[in-house]
């Protein structure tokens, strides 16, 4: 798998982010015309929210056509040109595949309406009376989640809009087409893809009520999810490209199955439950001022927790369905709010995990504050504006409620510049700009060195240049201090202490000690000691050091690593086996041998060659682990007696690792 941890990934939601054509809409072409500003910023990658057909119920979430593009974005000439010019600038774009549902729209489904039996498979429909749901299940945006069809005498599910019904992943036909779409896009030039509430596509054997909550239990995580991904990646092709799944309600245990090199199913994972921290007695709709001690323990448990598991995070405080992170945490119209922007910033982009930045967020772009509920345009947002009510919240305290929590609140105009609406558009934007726009802006932030973005800037720069941000060890500090979000990242290089203060007022404290630079080594014999991670020179992968007979390993490939052990990379070979490498470093070693020889499964090594495998690799099918020491009658010099501490391990398989 390929190596994502100097990487920074830019979230544009281009229905928002430039109109080139003056219709009130970002379109495709609109991305375009800024890519120099990304690439000055120096991001990785641009994740974009669907653009493909859709009536745009959910803002482009249901989807009509995976395979085209909505003529309000462009064309496909368009995005073929985007592709093109982000390459030119060592940028990939990265898709967004809603592959829990699809739009009521989409062909599959109106087959299905017109009583086709192959279509009607490829979603979730039970029979039932009109006036009794399958289950009492509730949607997301709000209502029960079933939706019933005279016409067919049937109900079908919908987890999130009415409009949006939920795919059969039980069905392998249903699978296979989603593979299909998948290797349709790579072979336009797509580098990675970004998978909607990705851990919802499983449901269960048996539909029953909820008597304990709203449902979500009986399908979150669902028992054949992680199966469905491994196909998925296989089938479509995306195995060693930037894959990120969006997980709903989920539990550390699967994120780190979802993203453990191993399992190969998906390269990082978006969590929520950093966000919810402000949610009182757990009830999005119901407000509360931040808790920073749980935000802090949710930090903890996640970030330790997946370095404890060969996991790996996706980073992030904003999205498309987010409030700004410097209204809720930060200090927003307040004398500290560049201060609060740029602490969020280094929150995040310091930890352990892949970045992700949300457009707009590099300048601390504030929430909307609309006055009207008219002026809000998300489908949730609308729905909820008359269920508060509904459950006795007066109009004002709903809309004070709206304006906290709107998703709208992610996707007003990007702020270009202080001309009229932002520099976003020459037309009417079809949703209003915040009022802020005349300070807050790009054309004001790029060449000022003291500006939010020029803080970006950096911090983009410094993951590139220091390995210990990109794979070093994470420790959380201060874990008794609401105020200080506080953690040290350290590998074989050095060490960084993070102090981030999440309030207006000073917050003091001692310094923590150093730690060691060298660590105490694990204790003798072969498996003994704590596997240790860090990162793989060779796959660009994980690694996890571990003792082998061959004796200690100290340096390697230039950099100092640990004492007392060797290596396993964890990418497996075409066969699912493993390599494990171990090399002294002796004084006398000659030159030619400094580097350890890679072992490929069955590759015999030339004859010549400084380090050789004294036997192939198929005398290790068995499972078993054997050095293949070389010398002793193997075919690069017979006879002549080697250190077994320069030998080659081969392991295979996983199990003995």
């Amino acid at each position: 798998m390929a190596n994502f941890q100097d990487k920074v990934v830019y979230q544009i939601y281009p229905k928002s982010f430039c109109d080139t054509n003056g219709d009130g809409l970002g379109d495709l072409p609109g991305v375009t015309a800024k890519l120099d500003y990304l690439r000055d910023l120096g991001v990785d990658y641009l994740w974009l929210t669907p653009f493909f057909p859709s009536p745009q119920r959910d803002n482009g979430y249901d989807v009509a056509d995976y395979r085209a593009i909505d003529p309000r974005f462009g064309t496909m000439e368009d995005l073929e040109t985007l592709v093109r010019e982000a390459d030119k600038r060592g940028i990939g774009l990265m898709l967004d595949m809603v592959f829990n549902h699809t739009s009521t729209s989409h062909e599959w489904f109106q087959r299905a309406l017109a009583g086709e039996k192959k279509y009607q498979d490829y979603y979730i429909f039970k029979e039932g009376s009109p006036d009794q749901p399958p289950t009492n299940w509730v949607s997301k945006f709000g209502g029960p989640a079933w939706e019933y069809l005279p016409a067919l005498g049937k109900w079908y599910l919908h987890l999130f809009d009415v409009s949006q019904a939920d795919l059969n992943w039980e069905n392998p036909a249903v699978r296979a087409e989603l593979a299909a779409i998948l290797r349709f896009w790579k072979g336009k030039g797509i580098k990675g893809f970004r998978f909607d509430v990705v851990n919802l596509i499983s449901k269960p054997a048996v539909f029953e009520d909820d008597h304990q909550g709203d449902g979500r239990r009986f399908y979150t995580d669902g028992r054949n999810v992680h199966r469905y991904l491994q196909e998925l990646v296989a089938a479509g092709g995306i195995e060693g490209m930037i894959t990120v799944g969006e997980m709903s309600s989920t539990t550390l245990e699967n994120c780190i199955g979802y993203t453990d090199p191993a399992r190969h199913e998906l390269t990082m994972t978006f969590s929520f439950h950093h966000l919810k921290v402000d949610y009182k007695n757990g009830d999005k709709w119901a407000l509360m001022p931040p808790d920073h001690m749980a935000l802090k323990n949710l930090f903890t448990l996640w970030q330790e927790g997946m370095q404890a598991g060969h996991g790996w995070n996706a980073l992030f405080w904003c999205n498309h369905d987010q409030p700004r992170a410097v209204s809720r945490f930060g200090d927003d119209g307040g004398p500290c709010w560049k201060q609060s922007a740029k602490m969020l910033g280094t929150a995040i982009h310091m930890m352990r995990g892949t970045p992700y930045i949300y457009q707009g967020e590099e300048l601390g772009m504030t929430n909307a504050h609309f006055a009207s509920i008219g002026q809000y345009r998300d489908v949730e947002s609308l729905n909820y504006y008359h269920i508060l009510q509904q459950q006795g919240k007066t109009p004002a305290q709903a809309m004070e409620i709206i304006q906290q929590r709107s998703r709208d609140n992610g996707r007003t105009p990007m702020q270009w510049d202080a001309s009229a609406h932002a520099g976003f558009t020459t037309g009417t934007p079809w949703i209003g700009v915040v009022d802020n726009y005349r300070t807050i802006n790009a054309a004001a932030e790029v060449g000022d060195p003291d500006s939010i973005y020029s803080y970006y800037k950096q911090l983009v720069a410094l993951r590139k240049q220091r390995p210990v941000i990109q794979s070093g060890r994470i420790e959380f500090l201060y874990k008794d201090d609401p105020d200080l979000l506080a953690y040290r990242r350290w590998d074989e290089t050095g060490e960084r202490l993070v102090l981030c203060n999440l309030t207006a007022h000073d917050a003091s404290g001692q310094l923590p000690r150093r730690r060691p630079r060298r660590q105490p080594a694990p204790l003798r014999g072969p498996g003994a000691g704590t596997p240790r991670l860090s990162h793989c020179r060779f796959c660009s992968g994980s690694i996890s050091f571990k003792r082998t007979p061959a004796g200690p390993l100290r340096r390697l490939c230039g950099r100092s690593l640990l004492r007392g052990g060797g290596f396993f990379c964890p990418s497996p070979l075409s066969n699912g086996a493993k390599l494990c490498y171990t090399r002294g470093d002796r004084a006398s070693t000659p030159k030619t041998r400094r580097q350890p020889r890679i072992l490929l499964l069955g590759e015999r090594i030339p004859e010549g060659r400084p380090i050789h495998a004294a036997r192939d690799a198929t005398a290790h099918a068995a499972g078993r682990t054997r050095p293949c020491v070389p010398g002793a009658g193997g075919p690069g010099r017979p006879g002549r007696r080697r250190h077994p501490d320069r030998a080659v391990h081969a392991v295979y398989p996983q199990r003995d690792l």
